[in-house]
């Protein structure tokens, strides 16, 4: 099957001004929509509708009301002196009013309005001196024009350039283009959910019947929605089904390590811990390469679940290794694993960029000769002298942080080598399923027993003197403490002048032996040394920037205290607060805001007091933000749609996931009729890298 583009769709993808009305110039302006050929158009639908229908009298509108009536020209007013209005007295079936013209030559306006005659009119109408007027209607036709009046005006999102008028225009001449299509929805799928055929739906998109005709979950938008969801959910399955075309390896294991490790544990594994666990070993036992993320909330116990995993590895005669974004949190997965891997008689060791000369070349050897079962460490892991007897299952902690080529060198360390990639931060389900819709994905959504909750409290900046005295007391009692600094802006060198600020303040209040200082403007050595200084007790309180490492572990520190909450995203706080409540000390999470708060600002902190449950917050961190903001715009890798919205459309894009990867199950290369007309879709939403996937998959 030829991967170059098909003829039929070649119109769709032609300049945009082989569109009615469109020429060089203002093609250039339709940028401004990310607008650049006439399939664009064809998915960018009206925002909202104008309600044009006909009544029998302006009696009864509101100021601000569109009103279209039919209505007979009395007489025309002109303007006795410059800057007065040229009125026209209109009377309808029930009302007298004028039609007002600030501007416009008095010429035109007769020509369009003559005396005695009957015009239909409409716009928007306002009450002067308790009279109706309608100043510069948006439309004026005579009566037999009444049949080419739309009942419902769509309104397009517009850019500088680009009028109502040449939008419609330019929208109608792309529909003309549309060829007809094969359909590629599941036919039981199509007969379920009343949907119309892919024409008939961009038609009704384009001629809203209704002023609900725009709602998300109308049947013409719904659908169009689904296959913008469709063809993303198609390439991601592609890309799936590529990887595991690339052989894995069956891993034979009887268990036993595991067993061992998880009855040495002081507690028992949670429902949600034992579920990941067996749905990591399935992969690990079939011949597929696993390509799993593992997420779960802070302290969902996701260093246990990814221990039995490389525990398997082990017993079925390989290595495993974890990959963690910074050295820090490489020794402290080192210091978490160490006693349980000794129990059951593993070999793990840490390798980091520290790491030099004969230290480094014995760690080297063992881990060739096989001696090392499993390896931790930054990205030295994958450099080109670490060799590995037989790798057999990477993890990647915190995945975000590393980019593809970085998973793919450690991939590549070994034959058919598995990857886990876990990540400690919730994404809302849509956002999962758009971004990592390639991945099968096991969730942690529950705490381990045991855990005790953390107390979270609110303050104003105007109570920042008590808030110091308060943890005076506490480090004088031993207790360690975050103080979290400002977001001043994106901007990592103005966030590191307010933590350079309040680090001062509480020196001085506080005494400089007590008191640590990070922010991203440190040398990575000195950061580190600060970050062990405060694990090991050295100092009380580490004021930081939210460079804090996510999965820092030290169990003394129960307070918290984040300056000028109100500035940071619900992620990032539920992130930062997850610090604390990792020992047998009651912790405190304390946000301090400065007043008055906005709304959003108030229903933020709220939730951070209402909860702790890391789904919950990222959803309605989601529902507040929107999903660039959520994840990141800048590296989210989350696909624009222009009529799907992922924030509120979770539930169909599932649905396109399963449909997805069914149609490839069943019709692997697309060849059937509807795995052909599944093609076209991925052609049409510009998915032509997928098609590549197919001609060498």
């Amino acid at each position: 099957m030829s991967n170059i583009r098909p003829d039929i769709l070649f119109p769709l993808f032609a300049g945009l001004e082989s569109l009615d009305g469109i020429g060089p110039k203002t093609a250039k302006a339709f940028a401004g929509l990310s607008v650049e050929r006439p399939r664009d158009l064809l998915f960018t639908l009206p925002h909202s509708v104008i309600d044009r229908r006909l009544r029998t009298s302006m009696n009864g509108a509101l100021a601000g009301d569109v009103v279209t009536v039919c209505a007979q020209v009395l007489r025309h007013q002109k303007p006795s002196r410059k800057g007065l209005p040229h009125r026209v007295m209109m009377e309808d079936e029930g009302e007298s009013f004028q039609l007002v013209f600030f501007r416009g030559a008095p010429k035109w306006i007769e020509a369009q309005l003559p005396v005695g005659e009957k015009r239909i009119v409409s716009g928007k109408v306002e009450l002067w001196d308790g009279y109706y007027q309608m100043p510069h209607p948006d439309h004026i036709v005579s009566v037999d024009q009444v049949e080419e009046f739309p009942d419902f005006e769509p309104v397009y999102p517009l850019t500088h350039g680009v009028s109502q008028k040449l939008m419609r225009k330019a929208c109608l001449s792309a529909l003309a283009k549309l060829p007809n299509l094969q359909e590629w929805i599941d036919p039981s799928q199509l007969q379920k959910k009343k949907w119309p055929s892919f024409e008939r739906a961009l038609d009704l998109g384009h001629h809203p019947k209704a002023s609900d005709a725009l709602e998300q979950e109308d049947p013409a938008k719904e659908r169009l929605s689904y296959d913008e969801l469709f063809a993303h959910q198609l390439t991601l399955a592609l890309a799936r089904s590529k990887l595991r075309s690339t052989k894995g390896r069956e891993n034979y294991f009887t268990g036993q390590l595991q067993q061992k490790a998880l009855k040495a544990l002081p507690y028992a594994p949670t429902a949600a811990q034992r579920r990941s666990i067996d749905e990591i070993l399935a992969d690990l036992k079939a011949p597929e390469r696993m390509n799993r993320l593992l997420m779960g909330d802070v302290g969902s116990g996701k260093t246990l679940v990814a221990f039995i995993a490389l525990l398997a590895a082990v017993e079925a005669g390989g290595q495993g290794v974890i990959m963690a974004p910074t050295e820090i949190l490489a020794r402290q997965h080192l210091e978490g694993l160490q006693a349980l891997a000794a129990e059951v008689g593993v070999v793990i060791e840490v390798i980091t960029g520290r790491d030099k000369g004969k230290k480094r070349r014995e760690k080297l050897e063992a881990l060739k000769n096989g001696d090392i079962g499993i390896l931790i460490g930054t990205h030295a892991v994958f450099q080109a002298d670490v060799e590995y007897k037989d790798l057999r299952l990477a993890i990647i902690d915190e995945q975000h942080r590393f980019g593809v080529s970085q998973r793919l060198a450690l991939s590549q360390k070994g034959r058919g080598v598995d990857v886990l990639v876990m990540t400690a931060t919730p994404i809302p389900r849509s956002l999962s399923l758009a971004q990592y819709g390639d991945m099968d994905v096991s969730i942690l959504d529950e705490k381990p027993a045991g855990r005790i909750p953390i107390k979270t409290a609110l303050s104003s900046t105007e109570r920042l003197d008590e808030v110091v005295e308060h943890l005076k007391t506490a480090v004088a009692s031993g207790k360690q403490a975050y103080w979290v600094c400002p977001l001043v802006e994106e901007s990592e060198v103005v966030d590191m002048i307010s933590a350079q600020e309040r680090f001062k303040v509480l020196r001085a209040r506080l005494g400089a032996e007590h008191i640590g200082l990070v922010h991203g403007q440190m040398p990575a050595e000195e950061k580190d040394q600060t970050m062990a200084d405060f694990a090991s007790g050295k100092i009380s309180v580490l004021v930081a920037t939210t460079v804090v490492e996510v999965g820092v572990n030290v169990p003394n520190a129960s307070i918290m205290i984040i300056e000028r909450a109100e500035n940071f995203g619900l992620a990032q706080l539920h992130q930062l607060r997850g610090r604390v409540g990792r020992g047998e000390v009651a912790s405190t999470c304390l946000l301090i805001y400065n007043p008055p708060l906005s709304e959003t600002g108030r229903r933020r902190l709220d939730i951070m007091r209402e909860t702790e449950d890391g789904f919950r917050i990222s959803e309605e961190d989601l529902s507040m933000r929107g999903a660039g903001d959520v994840v990141g715009t800048a590296q989210s890798g989350l696909p624009r749609f222009r009529v799907a919205d992922i924030e509120r459309q979770s539930a169909l894009m599932a649905i396109a996931q399963s449909d997805a990867r069914k149609l490839l199950h069943d019709d692997p290369e697309l060849k059937s009729e509807r795995g052909k007309a599944a093609r076209l879709l991925l052609w049409l939403m510009g998915k032509d890298e997928s098609i590549r996937l197919i001609s060498v998959g």
